[in-house]
């Protein structure tokens, strides 16, 4: 039976022991070799063509994110990155998400906790996932801020008037793949709609915010990570925090977010399930349902009891997604009006959110 090859990257002896020994600890995966650096790993993977790579962010010689970047020009493979638990690490792991990495695992502080049931389980099934990805056909080349996209300057960042009207609410849900996917959307939608966004990607804490910062600065509508009683603004969006459910309220006249920690549905909180059946409680139209790439199928349920109201429903297409088992659950269901390439989505968002 063949395995999945895998080269371990680090820069410690004992992490690279360490996670070789997790990683080989399932039948079907085998570490072929491991290396100390970017540059010895560059040359490990022309070597032995590996299926994944685990790379470290913080290296000496050649780091992480440098590696990546030529790993991704020259020879592209699927990449898992290792990321510490700090605001730096949280950072340059978005980085890498946008520089072509399939996913990251958060390495404890601990590293002696890193041998625990859950994290062991969490490696092994997204090497697994990742080994299904092919670099050369999905969207995992050269990564880029879509065309239509451009920076914003902080002392020119748009002001959204508090009395503009807020026609729609647009709710978001992805996992693996997804903040590659919500930087070909978010950023192309213009800082006047009229429409608000509720945003669920599974992540760890910490990791969200970075997302959320990133994704502000290269888009006309102002993103952050959401707090509990926002009060929903049009051209605004609103990341979940990694490890809350958020959920969206009438109060007042006006939507705001609600945040908890119940317990996990579907294996995550957030929960994209939790967020579209707190909109499907609205009993309102004037919602739009979006999912794209990520492996499961959290999201179908909600969605389904979205679709109740009328709502128009895209999903992202299985060509253009890193994992197609959201988006293509949630079709299984009958519920999805377009499914669309990713370059395609915030056009039809506009439009939904315009009729």
């Amino acid at each position: 039976m063949y395995k999945i090859k895998v080269l371990v990257v680090d820069d410690s002896a004992f992490m690279r022991k360490v996670l070789s020994d997790i990683i080989t600890s399932h039948p079907d995966i085998n570490v072929i070799d491991t290396a100390k650096n970017g540059e010895e790993a560059i040359a490990k993977i022309q070597k032995h063509n590996p299926d994944v790579v685990t790379l470290d962010v913080e290296m000496p010689i050649m780091d992480g994110l440098s590696a990546l970047q030529r790993i991704m020009d020259s020879h592209p493979v699927p990449v898992l990155m290792l990321s510490s638990l700090t605001q730096q690490g949280a950072d340059a792991t978005i980085k890498a998400l946008q520089y072509g990495a399939v996913d990251f695992i958060a390495k404890p502080s601990n590293i002696f906790k890193i041998n625990v049931d859950d994290m062991k389980k969490q490696l092994q099934d997204k090497i697994i996932v990742a080994s299904k990805v092919n670099c050369r056909k999905k969207i995992l080349h050269k990564a880029q801020v879509h065309k239509k996209a451009r920076k914003i300057e902080s002392n020119t960042k748009k002001s959204t008037s508090r009395q503009a009207k807020l026609r729609k609410i647009v709710a978001i849900g992805t996992s693996t793949g997804g903040p590659r996917a919500l930087q070909n959307i978010l950023p192309n939608l213009p800082k006047d709609i009229e429409a608000a966004f509720v945003v669920v990607q599974h992540m760890p804490p910490g990791f969200t915010k970075s997302l959320a910062n990133r994704l502000d600065s290269i888009s006309e509508i102002n993103v952050k990570e959401a707090q509990h009683n926002d009060i929903l603004l049009p051209g605004h969006g609103y990341i979940a925090p990694g490890s809350h459910h958020m959920e969206v309220v009438k109060e007042d006249d006006k939507f705001k977010i609600k945040l908890n920690q119940n317990p996990q549905v579907c294996g995550h909180r957030p929960s994209v399930d939790v967020l579209m059946d707190s909109l499907a409680s609205l009993r309102s139209s004037d919602v739009v349902g979006v999912i794209l790439t990520g492996m499961g199928s959290d999201g179908a349920k909600g969605l389904k009891n979205l679709k109740k109201n009328k709502t128009h429903i895209i999903a992202q297409d299985e060509e253009s997604c890193v994992v197609f088992g959201m988006p293509k659950s949630t079709i299984k269901l009958g519920v999805v009006d377009k499914v669309l390439p990713i370059d395609d989505i915030s056009d039809e968002i506009i439009k939904a959110v315009e009729v």
